[in-house]
């Protein structure tokens, strides 16, 4: 397996330069620990292992080569006989690359457990989602996963996977700090700016940390599938996701989020010539609340593919499928699924002319209306009654309608008719559109 960060023990007698060296192979970590923000190309990773230190001045070597962690958020505290331990400093030697150093003063020997922080790049983590509708369409099984990529240059075993929505502000691109040739540019030089940026931000993700520290109460072992702890992080979101996985550096994992059986649902299909040509639009909504199943957090952005159950050998028919962005709890959500060819609206212009023409004082046409009577033919040839919205624009804030069907004012501009159709039928209706043109404005009374 690949080991990229490597680190070895060194035993020192008098002084450096004259130093016996003993090279102890350091144990494999107990355990890891991954936090994944998915606004930036960063992670903290919190890691466990047991040390063998001597008595006196130890000096712990490690290597972040092929790695993209950055050297200079390297942190190590003990987690035992902290008061007769101490983790002097950390010194990079001049003109050796990818190479640190720790200086620890033990006032006892044998095993010493720490824990190793640090941050990286090259992890990212993204959201995606199942939905299954019942044959009626009036409720979904919604399923939720999340896909954890590794990209870091370094495998992470049995790794505790903690996934962040939210805004992070850092100074500098971790991948840029890694690929430095010396930690801070120059050897022995620390940028104030720097120090002080990545001190504020492994303060911040360890008290993330922190937060959740003890969720699982020992039970990093459990196979059964995985569930997902989630907790409100003032300006953040934490997703815990239950249990270890091994996720090898190149690898990608997928991994279940929720799963939510009977979510309510409204089914739409919309038409509007100007945004959407002569294609009608299915469009799927729900709620992010306790009503519809949901609403414990937010959900955070990704793509839905829509299937429907087709028998009761539940086999599966493609429906559509939408990007949406993050949903906060009790916010409603309406996805585009996309063209059908199932549901069909037609419109038709079949009469037009202009009347009641204004002249100026040469004789010049200086107002008029135009009339345009339209047919709209709505066809539904699915076995499911469907609604369907027809969205007419008329491109002019001064007009009348007549007609026998009813209307919704959307704009100043603009209507919409609301239809229900039961299954494999038609409905037709037609209107008369009066604009008025020139100074015709002028004799235009606003709607009631």
């Amino acid at each position: 397996m690949k080991r990229a960060l490597i680190l070895l023990i060194i035993v020192v007698t008098t002084s450096f330069s004259q130093a016996k060296v003993d090279l102890v192979t350091l144990p494999s970590r107990d355990t890891v620990q991954l936090t994944i923000y998915n606004s930036a190309d960063l992670t903290l990773v919190r890691e466990s292992r047991a040390l063998t230190l001597k008595e006196g001045e130890n000096a712990l070597q490690f290597s972040w080569e092929n790695t993209l962690i950055d050297p200079t958020s390297l942190e190590m505290l003990p987690k035992a006989n902290a008061d007769k331990i101490d983790i002097a400093d950390l010194t990079y030697p001049p003109r050796v690359r990818n190479l640190g150093l720790w200086n620890i003063n033990s006032r006892v020997k044998g095993k010493a457990p720490v824990e190793i922080t640090y941050l990286t790049s090259g992890l990212s983590w993204r959201a995606f989602y199942m939905g299954t509708l019942t044959e009626n369409e009036e409720t979904m099984r919604l399923q939720g996963y999340v896909r954890v990529t590794n990209n870091s240059g370094e495998d992470y075993e049995n790794a505790q996977t903690r996934l962040i929505v939210g805004k992070v502000h850092i100074l500098d691109e971790i991948a840029q700090l890694a690929r430095r040739q010396y930690p801070y540019n120059r050897p022995g030089e620390m940028p104030p700016v720097v120090m002080e940026e990545r001190d504020s931000l492994m303060r911040k993700a360890k008290d993330q940390l922190a937060t959740v520290q003890g969720a699982y109460g020992g039970g990093m072992g459990l196979r059964r599938r995985k569930e997902v702890i989630k907790e409100g992080l003032s300006e953040y979101f934490l997703y815990t996701i239950e249990g270890t996985e091994t996720i090898p550096t190149g690898w990608s994992k997928r991994l279940l989020s929720f799963d939510k059986s009977e979510v309510p649902v409204v089914n739409l299909y919309k038409y509007e010539e100007e945004r959407y040509g002569n294609s009608v639009m299915r469009f799927l909504s729900f709620k992010n609340d306790e009503q519809h199943k949901l609403g414990e957090t937010p959900i955070p952005g990704g793509v839905l593919k829509v299937y429907r159950g087709v028998d009761n050998e539940q086999h599966l028919g493609y429906v559509g499928q939408s990007a949406f962005k993050y949903i906060p709890v009790d916010e409603d959500v309406e996805l585009n699924l996309g063209a059908v060819a199932d549901v069909v609206v037609e419109p038709k212009l079949i009469d037009f002319k202009t009347e009641n023409y204004r002249f100026d004082r040469r004789k010049n046409i200086a107002g008029w209306d135009e009339l345009r009577n339209f047919r709209i033919e709505v066809r539904n040839t699915r076995d499911l009654a469907v609604k369907v919205e027809i969205q007419r624009n008329f491109g002019t804030t001064y007009w009348d309608i007549d007609t026998s069907q009813k209307y919704q004012p959307v704009d100043k501009d603009t209507v919409k008719f609301t239809l229900e159709l039961g299954p494999r039928s038609k409905a037709e209706f037609e209107y008369l559109l009066r604009t008025y043109h020139g100074v015709r404005e002028e004799d235009w009374r606003p709607h009631d």
